[in-house]
């Protein structure tokens, strides 16, 4: 198996995060969170449009009306390409100045689920929430320090979930019809000095791509047994995410982070956005559904 991997994007990103295929546009897109900044890549020609912001993103998901649904500081935003413009949909932590919203994926009913985390990565300050599709905000988890991947299987009975501190990918049962979660277990233990799992993906056979920051490389795990599969070694120590994306999905984009590196000298495309071939066919990315 050849990854092949390219650097598709010398964009020096602060903290390049959430990847995710808009198969409507045949475009990724991705943000850098701490430049208040969102992107939308064109692979054909290799264009990547930015739009400011005024406040941090974490997460950016399609929209089955139209547009965009994104998990930010100040909670979820209805955004439109169009204009720029983004609308306040609701704000769980409204009370909490001290958290934002990271990372989050719509499961397959389309309802979209993201995670808060404290500004400072306070242990425990963070939380789980889901937005379901008639405006309804539920928190599933808490005590979260750094919420991060989360993916549901082609079964749709279990969903997987990450945060990084913890160095284990979490399995859950799930319920579809309600959005319900049980019977919490680790599926994978990430080995001390192997970096922190960060953003994941999921491909058509119900393995795992992670990124590892601080581990320089997306890591592919079996979730059933836990065990590492491959490796694609990446040049830049911290690998936040990855997404499979392109026309058969069979391209995984990867995004990476300039914060945190120290001296770049071994590192100079840190916060590029990467794009490997590692021979396995990837899910379509599913829309918020309200």
């Amino acid at each position: 198996m050849t990854n092949d991997l390219t650097l598709v994007l010398d964009a020096q990103a602060s903290l390049g995060e959430g990847p995710i295929w808009d198969a409507r546009q045949n475009l990724l897109w991705w943000v850098d969170i701490t430049l208040k900044r969102l992107h939308a890549f064109t692979p054909e020609s290799g264009a990547n449009q930015t739009f400011e912001l005024d406040q941090m993103i974490g997460t950016v998901v399609p929209r089955q009306r139209g547009g965009f649904v994104l998990a930010a500081e100040q909670g979820f935003l209805a955004f439109n390409p169009a204009t720029g413009q983004a609308n306040s949909i609701m704000d769980p932590e409204a009370d909490r100045p001290e958290t934002r919203f990271n990372d989050g994926k719509c499961d397959p009913a389309g309802r979209l689920w993201a995670g808060t985390m404290a500004r400072d990565e306070a242990a425990g300050a963070g939380s789980l929430y889901c937005l379901d599709t008639d405006g309804s905000c539920t928190k599933k988890l808490g005590a979260l320090t750094v919420a991060n991947g989360i993916v549901w299987t082609a079964d749709r009975s279990t969903m997987y979930y990450i945060d990084s501190p913890t160095r284990r990918i979490d399995a859950f049962d799930y319920d579809l019809a309600t959005g319900a979660i049980g019977h919490r277990r680790t599926a994978v233990s990430i080995p001390e000095g192997m970096g922190y799992p960060d953003g994941m993906s999921i491909d058509a056979e119900d393995h795992l791509w992670v990124g590892l920051w601080g581990g320089w490389a997306v890591a592919h795990f079996d979730p059933r047994t836990g065990k590492l599969l491959s490796r694609i070694e990446v040049p830049s120590a911290n690998v936040t995410a990855c997404a499979f994306g392109g026309p058969t999905l069979q391209d995984l984009y990867i995004t990476t982070a300039r914060e945190r590196c120290g001296d770049l000298a071994d590192q100079p495309h840190a916060g590029g956005l990467f794009r490997a071939r590692p021979g396995v066919r990837g899910v379509p990315s599913v829309a918020f559904g309200g």
